[in-house]
C-alpha cells in the first residue's frame, strides 16, 4: 500500500490488524527478515522549510536525499553525517531517502569529527503503532522539548514509530578538502597512524585504512577540511607529523570526494560474494578484530580511526562466535534470510538493555505491528 499522506499512514496503522513493514526508498533491507504487509510512505515527499541563514531544513520523511542534496548544494550547503548509500553493497534499486537515513542513524566517515545523524535531528513528526500523530522536538537546536524522543527514533529503525517529516541542522560545505595518502601499512601501523592524525590539532575529518585498495596494495586515507589556506597548512603539519610511517602524498583534486565515497559506501564488497558484517569497537581494537577475521577468511576495511570494521565473511559465517572477548557490536549487514532468522542481524544488548527497549515498544507500539522482529 503506498500512502500519500500523514493522515493516510496514521488512518492505515489504525486500521492494520496484521504486522506492517514499512518502506520508503527501499534500499536497505537491514535486520532481521520481516514478514508483513507492506506499506510504502515514499509518498510523503517535499521540503516543508529551508532557512539556509539558520542552518535549517524540514523534510518530509519520504523526500530523496538526492533531492536534499541538490537544494543543498544549491546554498553551498550539506548534511553534515554523510549517509552511506545501501545499493552498491546490498545490490538494491530504489532512491535512498531521509526518512531510511534517520531510522537507521546512518553516519559515514565524517561521524568522528561532526557526530552521528541523530546529533543533527531537531526534530521529529511520527505515527506510532497506534495511530497516533505525535510531534517532538523543534526548528533550532536550543530548544530541547521532547529531546529523549527526537534522538530515540534516530536508530530504532521503524519499530517504534514511521517518521513523516524531520527538522534538521545543515552545515556550510568546505571551501577546500584535502587527503592524505600512506600506502602499503600494515593493519596495526595504519590504525596508529590514523590514531595520531585524530589525535592532533588538525581536525580531521576523515581517518580509513584499506588493506587492499583499487591497485591491489593497502592504502591509510586521512582527510581534512576547511578554508584553503588552512587546509594547506594543516596538511602540510600534519605530514610532517606522520614523517615515521612513509612516504605521504597529499591529495587535493576532484577525486577526493569518489574516495570517501568508496569508503562511506564499502565499494570494495560490492559484488562479492559473502556476507557483510559491521563491527564498531574501540579504534584501539580494531586491528586484533581485523586479525580475527581475517583469519576465518574475511575482507577488511576499517572507518572512523578503526573503530568501525566492515567484514567480507563466507556465506553463513557467524561473526560473534570469532571475537573472543573483543568489547563491541556486530551487526549483519548483508546476508540471506535464512543467516539472519538463525544468528540474528542485531547484536542482543543485554538482560537490562532487553528490558528497556520492551518496555519502549510496548508504549509506542502496543500491538507490536511496527516492522515486528526486524531488531530482534
Amino acid at each position: 500500500m503506498t500512502l500519500g499522506s500523514e493522515q493516510e499512514l496514521a488512518a492505515a496503522i489504525r486500521a492494520a490488524t496484521d504486522p506492517v513493514r514499512i518502506i520508503a526508498g527501499g534500499t536497505r533491507p537491514v535486520g532481521n527478515p520481516v514478514d508483513a504487509e507492506i506499506l510504502d510512505v515514499s509518498g510523503l515527499s517535499g521540503v516543508t522549510l529551508y532557512e539556509p541563514g539558520a542552518l535549517t531544513l524540514v523534510v518530509q520523511a519520504g523526500t530523496p536525499l538526492d533531492e536534499i542534496d541538490a537544494l543543498l548544494a544549491s546554498e553551498g550547503q550539506r548534511l553534515a553525517f554523510e549517509p552511506m548509500d545501501h545499493r552498491g553493497l546490498l545490490a538494491t534499486n530504489g532512491t535512498p531517502t531521509i526518512g531510511g537515513v534517520i531510522a537507521g542513524n546512518l553516519s559515514g566517515p565524517r561521524r568522528i569529527q561532526a557526530g552521528a545523524a541523530r546529533d543533527f535531528l531537531l526534530g521529529v513528526r511520527l505515527v506510532d503503532g497506534a495511530g497516533r500523530i505525535l510531534q517532538n522536538g523543534g526548528r533550532v537546536m536550543k530548544n530541547v522539548t521532547g529531546y529523549d524522543l527526537v534522538k530515540l527514533m534516530a536508530g530504532s529503525w521503524g519499530t517504534l514509530g514511521v517518521l513523516t517529516e524531520v527538522s534538521l541542522k545543515v552545515l556550510p560545505r568546505p571551501e577546500a578538502v584535502a587527503v592524505l595518502l600512506i600506502e602499503g601499512l600494515e593493519d596495526h601501523r595504519a590504525i596508529a597512524a590514523l590514531s595520531q592524525a585524530l589525535g592532533s590539532p588538525f581536525d580531521v575529518t576523515g581517518a580509513a585504512h584499506v588493506p587492499v585498495g583499487l591497485d591491489g596494495a593497502p592504502v591509510t586515507m586521512i582527510r581534512l577540511e576547511g578554508f584553503e589556506d588552512s587546509v594547506a597548512y594543516r596538511a602540510a603539519k600534519l605530514r610532517d607529523q606522520l614523517r615515521g610511517f612513509g612516504d605521504i602524498a597529499i591529495e587535493t583534486s576532484d577525486r577526493t570526494a569518489a574516495g570517501w565515497a568508496w569508503v562511506r559506501d564499502v565499494a570494495p564488497f560490492h559484488g562479492k560474494q559473502g556476507d557483510v558484517w559491521r563491527l564498531s569497537a574501540k579504534p584501539g581494537d580494531g586491528p586484533a578484530l581485523g586479525a580475527r577475521l581475517a583469519a576465518v577468511g574475511a575482507g577488511l576495511l576499517y572507518d572512523w580511526g578503526g573503530g568501525l570494521v566492515w567484514a567480507l565473511v563466507p556465506e553463513g559465517t557467524d561473526v560473534r562466535a570469532h571475537l573472543n572477548g573483543v568489547p563491541g557490536h556486530a551487526r549483519i549487514e548483508r546476508a540471506g534470510n535464512e543467516t539472519r532468522a538463525r544468528l540474528g542481524a542485531f547484536p542482543r544488548e543485554g538482560a537490562v538493555l532487553d528490558r528497556l527497549q520492551t518496555a519502549l515498544r510496548a508504549r509506542f507500539d502496543p500491538r507490536g505491528i511496527l516492522n515486528p522482529g526486524l531488531m530482534g
